[in-house]
């Protein structure tokens, strides 16, 4: 499995403003949480465990020592 590392979502700069809203006037653990909580909901809508791994591994990279 190989992801789509391309740029792919409609309208970006609208998704990122949502995004940066979703965080609005929560504390640090209430945004880990928040966090947590959507990435287990879009884990669960993309279903597919070697995908998902794949994005794990990619996203730790930059902390691999």
């Amino acid at each position: 499995m190989q992801l789509n590392l391309e740029p792919n979502i409609d309208e970006p700069d609208s998704f990122y403003n949502k995004l940066i809203q979703l965080y609005e006037g929560l504390n640090e653990s209430e945004s880990r949480e928040v966090q947590a909580r959507l990435i287990l909901l879009l884990s669960n809508h993309i279903g597919d465990s070697e995908a998902l791994y794949e994005a794990m591994r990619i996203a730790r990279e930059p902390f691999e020592k």
